[in-house]
């Protein structure tokens, strides 16, 4: 348990740095919605969260 909000924690940190991890392709991966409704830019990234997911699960396997 202690583990999944340590993650959690990370997610959070990562998708407020979302604009500067764009220079690297994140956010506009396929699976990644984009979209505007009246006039207000809305930002559903599904598939760049899985993908910081899966690498913090396995980063904090190799570290503890």
């Amino acid at each position: 348990m202690r583990w999944a909000l340590v993650i959690f924690i990370i997610l959070l940190l990562l998708l407020g740095a979302m604009p500067q991890l764009r220079r690297f392709g994140l956010g506009r991966l396929p699976g990644d919605l984009n979209f505007s409704i009246l006039g207000r830019k809305i930002e559903l990234p599904f598939m760049s969260t899985i993908l910081l997911a899966v690498l913090a699960l396995f980063f904090g396997k190799l570290l503890f």
